[in-house]
């Protein structure tokens, strides 16, 4: 046997070879996809937190709503047929309930608002709306700009702001108009036709209609905003959802037995409203919105666009920050402080700290 001539390689195989395919292809698979597995269990065990806010005038049925987009009893009502009329909201309240299902847990919070508009001069009644949600930017910038701040920094900024729009089946007043204006910058909006059993098919669209044109005048870019479509397939279902809104909704909580089934839904003379069902209003589509389709866009919004622009302008006016402990200094450090032992010694001290956190 001629030493010169050697076996073939069992790399090679029969198959041209392309200059875009290697010549020894590995066989198996690396595990890659393993990654997803470790993202789910790692998410599974953190959980996930949801902060929305409800508007709206009194009576419109805020924490009905609520309760009825997460089957849950997030705001205690009266059982009906007691007589007792249901507290009405006078100030800013935020409940937080750890909701979980199917091993997945949701940190929920809920802002109601006190009736909006309800006063007889309503002169800058968004403020302590707006104030809260800009509060809570302020409480998450001061966290994150700590030398050392926590691993997991607590998230209460508003992701969402359900509004309710009365059902006049006009058009929307010029005190919506002027607070969307102004909301719409600060916080993803979601406006929905409240209490939409009291119009007609034919009254809920055209009172749609009027909103969306409204919308449209006065530049009030709700949620979700078409600028922010990353794909092809976000933008058909994106553009479906801008067809639609503002939801028609109604709400309730108490169940009922129609054909052998339990529903939710509203108990009237004619029969019952129910809450589920398409043909009757435009609940589901709010419930897909909220929770099964775009709450983690929600979030993301929040953080990379509407938190984002509060603390560009925040830091830029960074001398007008309290500087309380573990304050930060915003300037650009110079080479020589970098080497200190000082400037180690307090990166160290933080470092530690860390440590003996967890």
């Amino acid at each position: 046997m001629d030493p010169l001539r050697r076996s073939p390689s069992p790399c090679l195989s029969s198959r041209p070879s392309s200059p875009s395919t290697p010549p020894c292809e590995m066989l198996g698979p690396v595990g890659i996809e393993a990654v997803l597995d470790q993202l789910k269990i790692k998410v599974m065990k953190m959980g996930f937190e949801f902060n929305i806010m409800v508007v709206g005038q009194s009576g419109l049925g805020k924490s009905t709503m609520v309760n009825t987009l997460f089957k849950s009893k997030v705001w205690k009502s009266n059982p009906p047929g007691l007589g007792v009329p249901t507290p009405q909201t006078l100030q800013l309240h935020s409940v937080t309930h750890v909701i979980e299902e199917k091993g997945v847990k949701l940190k929920l919070t809920v802002t109601d608002t006190p009736g909006f508009g309800d006063q007889i001069n309503n002169d800058n009644c968004w403020d302590p709306i707006l104030g809260y949600i800009n509060e809570q930017y302020e409480r998450y910038l001061q966290e994150e700009i700590l030398i050392t701040r926590q691993r997991h920094i607590p998230d209460t900024r508003v992701h969402c702001c359900v509004y309710f729009v009365p059902p006049t089946g006009h058009c929307l007043r010029p005190l919506d108009i002027e607070f969307l204006q102004r909301l719409c910058r600060t916080v993803n909006v979601v406006p929905v036709i409240a209490r939409a059993d009291s119009l007609t098919m034919e009254e809920r669209e055209a009172f749609r209609r009027r909103i969306q044109q409204n919308l449209r005048t006065h530049c009030i870019d709700v949620y979700p905003q078409m600028c922010f479509d990353e794909d092809i397939n976000d933008k058909i279902l994106n553009s479906k959802l801008r067809e639609r809104i503002p939801f028609a909704v109604v709400g309730a909580d108490q169940e009922h037995l129609v054909n052998g089934r339990c529903v939710l839904g509203r108990k009237t003379k004619w029969g019952i409203i129910e809450v589920e069902n398409m043909a009757h209003c435009e609940f589901p589509l709010l419930r897909d919105l909220l929770i099964r389709s775009h709450l983690q866009d929600l979030k993301d919004i929040t953080h990379n666009v509407h938190y984002e622009n509060y603390r560009v302008i925040r830091l830029n006016e960074s001398h007008l920050l309290p500087r309380g402990p573990g304050w930060v200094n915003l300037a650009p450090a110079s080479p020589g402080q970098l080497t200190t032992p000082r400037t180690f010694k307090a990166c160290r001290g933080a470092h530690d700290d860390s440590d003996d956190e967890f």
